[in-house]
């Protein structure tokens, strides 16, 4: 049983080690604690819908599918998870931990971890990333301490701060409708990372996003800047060049064909794109002429 401040860890924490008989139906599990998963090599994981979950790939790669999107996590980054149904396929050479458990579970550890009961960081918000020192350590140690979530959960608050400040900047009447609001907005930001990473070059504009949200677009376009100072199709703009960026100087591959992976109209407007986001022309850059500043 594992102590944070004053506040005492009392659910019970289950260990599996993949593969392993977890039933992707909640209420198998509604009132039994954490669960930590460890795997290592192919294998495949669907956990219940509603619930949170950890990820952290020590080395390979873990493929994640969402109803609306699929990404890939590998070694050095993490995320936690809380938009529905999530599905995991490991590589071969895969190892990776994961932690879930029922959302009154999450949320009762965040909570208590204050002694404001209105905290704005009361429940895990849904991030993809580094992790930092802290997280990955307690993960890790979590494969044989119980008492290593004591240390987790604060490091998984500190995480999400930088998240969590979004949230003043929210509309609604309540913490909740402003909790809502940016859990949508941060969904749609993840949509649009996982769409370039892809290499999706199918239409995503403002319109298909605000319907995911159900909102109307320009409702859409005033939450998103005021809460992040941009429009998203500003944050879009800056994935794909940063996107661009990458292909053009970690790969060979024909600027036509970047072009078409990235979804721009034609060569010539990719190429007047890129070197109006980082003043070169897409061969400088690929020779390595980097004098100037990448955005």
């Amino acid at each position: 049983m594992a102590r944070c401040a004053d506040w005492t860890f009392d659910m019970p924490l289950h260990r599996h080690v993949m593969p392993c008989p977890f039933a992707a139906d909640g209420d198998a599990h509604a009132a039994d604690g954490w669960h930590f998963i460890a795997g290592g090599g192919a294998g495949s994981l669907q956990l219940p819908p509603a619930w949170p979950s950890l990820w952290l790939p020590m080395r390979g790669r873990l493929s994640m599918q969402a109803q609306d999107a699929r990404w890939t996590l590998i070694g050095g980054q993490a995320q936690l998870w809380r938009a529905g149904a999530l599905c995991m396929q490991a590589s071969r050479d895969a190892r990776w931990f994961a932690l879930t458990a029922a959302p009154a579970t999450w949320n009762d550890a965040f909570a208590n971890m204050h002694a404001d009961a209105t905290c704005i960081e009361e429940e895990p918000l849904p991030w993809r990333g580094d992790p930092g020192d802290d997280v990955h350590a307690a993960i890790e140690r979590l494969a044989d301490d119980d008492a290593a979530l004591a240390s987790l959960i604060p490091a998984l608050i500190g995480r999400q701060r930088d998240v969590a400040a979004c949230l003043p900047r929210c509309r609604g009447r309540t913490l909740a409708h402003r909790r809502q609001a940016l859990l949508r907005l941060l969904h749609l930001r993840h949509l649009m990372q996982c769409h370039v990473e892809t290499d999706d070059d199918a239409a995503i504009d403002v319109s298909w996003l605000a319907a995911r949200a159900h909102y109307s677009p320009g409702h859409l376009i005033r939450l998103h800047r005021a809460v992040f100072g941009e429009t998203p199709s500003d944050y879009f703009t800056r994935l794909r060049h940063a996107r661009a960026w990458e292909l053009v100087r970690e790969t060979d591959m024909p600027v036509a064909t970047i072009t078409h992976r990235l979804g721009f109209e034609s060569q010539s407007a990719f190429c007047r794109a890129f070197k109006h986001a980082f003043g070169m022309t897409a061969t400088q850059a690929r020779r390595g002429e980097t004098d100037a500043c990448a955005a």
